[in-house]
């Protein structure tokens, strides 16, 4: 009974390497193990190769003896007596199993008696070729290394199965004495004992005589070889994801990772390293996901070479850092899914100010109104805020976590209108997690009949095992999260992405892959991002400072889109998106609105997402009435009905006007009313409207160095810029203007009321209020 149980379970406790593997098993990366050994985990495919040589150096009887060799234990003894000293042991590969895995105990009799009836044991519990992996795996190979993968990568900087008959025999001799592979001695004995063991081989037909001369004439390895060390960060990323709490101890994992990709992109990245840190940038971090599967192909948590005083060792990827506008084409899509608005839909461009909270553009410059899906190309941050309080803070932030954004786990309230802005922190995991969840979505749809998938947005996968786990899928009519048109009327808008060239103007991007892409910079130039997408692939960029430290010209489209475009050089290119058509709908809607038409509007017809139906219809076309000199708006007030001519015009309020009319020369402004004709209501909003300040604004103001308050601005738009306008100042008359309507003012610290009266005697009044600094 006693024998039963007397083989330790497991054989072997020692430490072992954290080891990352690529998805063929070869090496990326390895940590050494915690006793200083370079020894990888065990490992249960032995090549052909080693398996052949290892049995007929150590143990050419192994496979018809039960753990001990009684004829090579009588050779030993004979040799022994003859030399008059220990010249033979007689051990097995079991016997030797069983001594590697009981650490350094003496070699005398008592323990060559435990070891081999432990060897014996160790036959009943094992096959031999477990026992051939197991000594394998534990065997020393001279110096640190211990096992023969980590010998094979630190002597020939490859992977045991791919080494030859004469790297394997070389291998095979070291346990036995695993000094001779020391670079500066043994090296003629160590050469001797490897051809003896390729003579053999090749006498018993394992190698022909051609192999036996070819292996005879390969050199020894010289010193060892540094490890790869291809992707540190998801080594370190793996030890907490899968070794830290293993209870196997595992400390392997075979990756998903393109080892030519991943080399390709570290390339990349470096060199974008070593421009960038001439401005004190030193920081990058990008990811390659495939989009079917989501495995990731490439990652790189940081550049490896930036310095440990610049956080190099910090996994970007995983970090949360400000977004930018990155979030952006997500507001887009649920705003379209809702129906809300149309891809064309015009969307508010104007100063704004809301509680204190005023967003500027990027180029501070203003359209009036803008569509869609130009806003998005060209990242206005004005109309996106308007959209956001159109479509709801509270429902964003859940889709946003629907969608997969861990970090954004604080209340709407707390990240405000800011939310699309960059006022709420992502990872470029999670981030490129949701555009890939977006492209899958939209490539299921199309694939199969117009379905969804419940795991269209399902997490990102690195582990190769991982690869084909598909759990609880379950196809759908009706879309768990994002539709498919309102992806693809998405992604249509992010490939047309625009950037600001320095007159002012907008080019568009230029690229031999069909991608849709944006880019995102964080307040203060912290982070710039840039994620592309295209049906198979994803990648994701982001540039900056791991400590935070914001510098000039960090900005998404100048530092991450280079970036990006390198990167999907690397990558095969791919046909664009079907359109869903069975998601959409043709419809008409007005051409210079964007929202759904009317009979008085110029029309197009367009596809539209198939909830576009229930967008409200266009509120910017009204039918006008005109003198017959058709230069003045008039009324049955002030004109006969007969002799009025009826026309359709596209109006927008005043500031929008005022805006809208400065960008675009086509634009025909609304008529004036003839001066006999008076508004019947008298109301001053439809003519002139504040630019600054709006009502009940608290204007904060510097002193100038002479003590005095600085001057404030205050501006309007004027349906009719020619009118003469009448500015006061709590009762007190300051001046008129005409065509530019705008006045510098220092009223004194307090609450104060401007009013504004035109020739026409429309009136509009706001109150304000001074706080000195």
């Amino acid at each position: 009974m006693g024998y039963w149980y007397c083989l330790p379970d497991p054989l072997f406790t020692n430490p072992t390497c954290s080891v990352l593997e690529d998805r063929t098993g070869d090496l990326l990366g390895a940590t050494i193990a915690k006793d200083g050994q370079w020894r990888f985990p065990y490992q249960s495919d032995v090549p052909e190769k080693f398996k052949a040589a290892i049995v007929e150096f150590e143990d050419h009887r192994f496979y018809s003896h039960w753990g001990v060799d009684p004829i090579g234990i009588g050779r030993a003894i004979v040799q022994n007596i003859k030399n008059k000293s220990v010249v033979s042991g007689a051990s097995t590969l079991s016997m030797q199993v069983i001594r590697m895995s009981r650490g350094s105990k003496k070699r005398n009799l008592w323990n060559k008696i435990i070891e081999t009836i432990l060897a014996t044991r160790l036959e009943w519990s094992y096959s031999k070729d477990e026992i051939i992996a197991l000594h394998a795996s534990n065997a020393p190979f001279g110096g640190n290394v211990v096992g023969l993968d980590a010998a094979a990568w630190r002597y020939y900087g490859k992977q045991a199965k791919l080494m030859t008959w004469g790297e394997a025999a070389t291998l095979a001799v070291l346990p036995n004495s695993p000094a001779l592979i020391h670079p500066g001695r043994n090296r003629d004995a160590l050469l001797q004992k490897r051809n003896r063991l390729l003579r053999r081989l090749n006498e018993k037909s394992i190698i022909d005589d051609l192999t036996a001369d070819l292996a005879m004439e390969e050199p020894l390895p010289e010193k060892p070889i540094a490890l790869p060390q291809l992707a540190p960060h998801l080594l370190d990323r793996a030890k907490v994801d899968y070794f830290k709490n293993s209870r196997k101890n595992i400390t392997r994992l075979t990756s998903t990772i393109d080892r030519s990709l991943q080399r390709q992109l570290n390339q990349i990245i470096r060199k974008y390293h070593l421009d960038l840190r001439q401005n004190e940038i030193h920081n990058l971090a990008a990811l390659i996901v495939e989009v079917e599967t989501g495995n990731v192909l490439a990652y790189v948590g940081n550049e490896a070479q930036s310095g440990l005083e610049h956080g190099q060792s910090v996994d970007v990827i995983k970090a949360p850092r400000s977004t930018g506008s990155i979030l952006k084409p997500f507001l887009m899509a649920f705003a379209l899914q809702e129906g809300s608005v149309l891809p064309n839909s015009i969307l508010t461009d104007i100063p704004t100010q809301i509680k204190g909270y005023r967003p500027e553009n990027y180029n501070r410059t203003y359209d009036g109104v803008i569509p869609l899906n130009t806003a998005l190309s060209r990242s206005l941050n004005i109309p996106f805020i308007h959209l956001l309080r159109k479509y709801g803070l509270e429902r964003f932030h859940s889709d946003l976590n629907k969608i997969g954004l861990t970090t954004i786990n604080k209340s709407p309230k707390h990240y405000g209108l800011t939310l699309t802005l960059g006022g709420a922190e992502g990872t470029l995991w999670d981030i490129t997690q949701a555009y890939t969840g977006m492209s899958r979505t939209l490539n299921f749809y199309n694939r199969n009949s117009g379905t969804y998938r419940n795991n269209g947005f399902k997490s990102l996968n690195y582990n190769h095992k991982n690869s084909s786990k598909n759990i609880d899928i379950e196809d759908l009519k009706e879309p768990p999260i994002l539709s498919a048109s309102a992806i693809w009327h998405t992604f249509e808008a992010m490939k047309k992405v625009e950037r600001p060239t320095s007159e002012g103007d907008w080019e568009s991007f230029r690229s031999s892959h069909a991608i849709a892409w944006k880019t995102g910079t964080s307040f203060g130039f912290r982070d710039a991002w840039a994620v592309g997408v295209t049906p198979k692939y994803v990648v994701g960029v982001w540039v900056g400072n791991a400590d935070g430290e914001g510098r000039p010209g960090l900005v998404g489209v100048k530092a991450a889109a280079p970036v990006l475009f390198d990167i999907f050089d690397l990558l095969p290119a791919s046909r664009w998106f079907d359109p869903p058509y069975n998601d959409m709908e043709q419809t008409f809607i007005c051409k210079q609105s964007g929202y759904r038409a009317l009979d008085i509007c110029e029309k197009d017809s367009v596809w539209i997402p198939e909830t576009g139906l229930k967008a409200s219809a266009c509120t910017h076309h009204q039918t006008i009435h005109l003198d017959p000199s058709e230069q003045y708006r008039v009324h049955s007030s002030c004109e006969n009905p007969t002799d009025m001519i009826h026309k359709n015009w596209f109006v927008l309020p005043p500031i929008e006007e005022y805006f809208h009319a400065q960008n675009n020369p086509s634009y025909q402004k609304l008529p004036p009313f003839r001066s006999d004709c008076f508004l019947a209501d008298n109301d001053a909003q439809q003519v002139m409207q504040l630019i600054y300040p709006k009502r009940n604004t608290k204007i904060y103001v510097p002193k100038d160095l002479d003590g005095n308050l600085s001057k404030t601005v205050f501006k309007i738009a004027h349906r009719t810029p020619q009118s003469i306008v009448h500015w006061h100042i709590d009762a007190t008359y300051v001046g008129e203007t005409r065509h530019f309507h705008e006045m510098e003012f220092a009223p004194k610290a307090g609450e104060h009321t401007l009013t504004l009266v035109d020739e026409k005697g429309n009136r509009l009044e706001t109150k304000f209020e001074i706080l000195s600094r």
